[in-house]
C-alpha cells in the first residue's frame, strides 16, 4: 500500500470519526451555550442524545431564560419535555409574567402547560384582559314581551384557578343565564330598555367568575332589541286549545244525543210491533171467548158497532179540523 493511499484512508477515517463525534455532541450548541452564560456540560448534551432529547429544544430555552434572568435549570427543562410539554412556550410565559410582575413559578406554569392550556396567552390576558362576546340571548320580562340581548364581559386569567378552572364556555352560560333571571325579574319590557346598566350590575353582583379561570371585570349591555309578545301567543294557543276542547265536548254531546234519539226510535218501533201484537191477539180472544161461552153473538155484535161508531166519530172529528184549517187559512177574508 502506497503512502498516498494510506493518507488518504486516515483522512476519511478521521472525517467519518468528526462526524460521528459532531452527531452525537452538539458542538456547536454547546459552543452557543458557553457564549451565553449557561453552565452545560458536554456529558449532558451527549445524555440527552442518548436520552433521545433534542438539546436544541432545552439548551435554547435556557439560553433565553437565562438571558431574562429567570431561575431555571436544564433538569427542569428536560423533565418537563420529556412530559410532553411545550418547553419554549413556558419559558416565554415566565419571562412574559416576570416582566409583569404577576407571581408565576416554573412549577405552576408547567402544570397549566400539561393541563392542555396555553400558559403564554393566560399570560397575555392577565396583562391585557380580553372582550367575551356573548350571542343574542333571549328572555321575557313578567308582561310577556321579549327581549333580546347581546354583552360584552371583559375578564382577566387567574392564574391561580387556571389548573382545574372552567373556561370560556361557563363564563358565557353564567352570563346568559344572570340576562335571563334579571330580565324576568323586571315588571315591563320597557324598564329593561330604559334601564340597560341594570342588567350588567345585577349579573356582576352574583359572582359568576367562582370557579372559573377568569376574573369578570365588567359586563356591558353591547345590543338589546325587543322580540314577540310571547304572553299574547301564549294566550292565543290557550285559547285555541280552549276552542278545540270545547269542539270535541260538544261533538261528544250531539253523539250522545244522536244515539239516544237512535235509542228512543228503537224503543217507539218496538212498543209499536207490541201494539200491533197485542191488537193481534184480539180476534183471537174473542173467537176464544166464543167458543167457552163467555161471550155471546150479541155482545160481539155490540163491540162491533161500538168499534164502527168510534171509526165514524175518528172520521168526522178529522173532517171537522180540516174544514177549521181551511176556513183560517190566510186567503179567506174576514167576517
Amino acid at each position: 500500500m502506497t503512502p498516498f493511499v494510506m493518507f488518504v484512508l486516515i483522512v476519511v477515517l478521521v472525517i467519518v470519526v468528526l462526524s460521528i463525534f459532531l452527531n452525537i455532541v452538539p458542538l456547536g450548541l454547546w459552543i452557543s451555550a458557553v457564549a451565553a452564560g449557561v453552565k452545560v456540560s458536554i456529558g449532558s448534551l451527549v445524555g440527552m442524545r442518548l436520552r433521545r432529547v433534542r438539546p436544541d429544544r432545552v439548551i435554547r430555552p435556557l439560553i433565553k431564560a437565562t438571558k431574562a434572568g429567570m431561575d431555571v435549570n436544564i433538569n427542569q427543562l428536560e423533565s418537563h419535555l420529556l412530559s410532553g410539554g411545550r418547553v419554549d412556550n413556558v419559558v416565554d410565559a415566565l419571562i412574559a409574567a416576570h416582566r409583569a410582575n404577576l407571581d408565576l413559578t416554573f412549577e405552576r406554569a408547567a402544570a397549566i402547560d400539561l393541563a392542555g392550556r396555553d400558559v403564554f396567552e393566560a399570560v397575555r390576558m392577565s396583562v391585557t384582559p380580553k372582550v367575551i362576546e356573548t350571542p343574542w340571548i333571549a328572555a321575557v320580562a313578567v308582561n310577556g314581551i321579549e327581549v333580546k340581548v347581546i354583552a360584552k364581559v371583559t375578564v382577566r386569567t387567574n392564574l391561580g384557578r387556571l389548573v382545574g378552572g372552567a373556561g370560556e364556555p361557563t363564563i358565557i352560560a353564567r352570563v346568559g343565564e344572570g340576562i335571563v333571571s334579571t330580565v324576568g325579574a323586571s315588571s315591563s319590557h320597557k324598564e329593561v330598555l330604559e334601564y340597560p346598566d341594570r342588567i350588567s350590575h345585577t349579573v356582576l353582583e352574583k359572582g359568576l367568575d367562582s370557579g372559573t379561570a377568569f376574573e369578570i371585570l365588567s359586563i356591558d349591555i353591547a345590543d338589546i332589541d325587543v322580540g314577540r309578545n310571547i304572553g299574547a301567543n301564549l294566550q292565543i294557543e290557550q285559547a285555541e286549545a280552549d276552542k278545540q276542547i270545547a269542539q270535541a265536548k260538544a261533538e261528544e254531546r250531539r253523539a250522545t244525543a244522536v244515539a239516544r234519539e237512535q235509542e228512543m226510535k228503537a224503543e217507539v218501533v218496538e212498543m209499536q210491533a207490541k201494539v200491533v201484537e197485542a191488537e193481534a191477539q184480539v180476534p183471537l180472544a174473542v173467537a176464544e171467548a166464543l167458543r167457552n161461552g163467555n161471550m155471546g153473538v150479541m155482545d160481539y155484535y155490540n163491540l162491533e158497532n161500538k168499534k164502527s161508531d168510534t171509526k165514524m166519530r175518528e172520521n168526522i172529528g178529522a173532517m171537522n179540523l180540516e174544514g177549521l184549517m181551511k176556513n183560517a187559512g190566510p186567503d179567506k177574508p174576514r167576517k
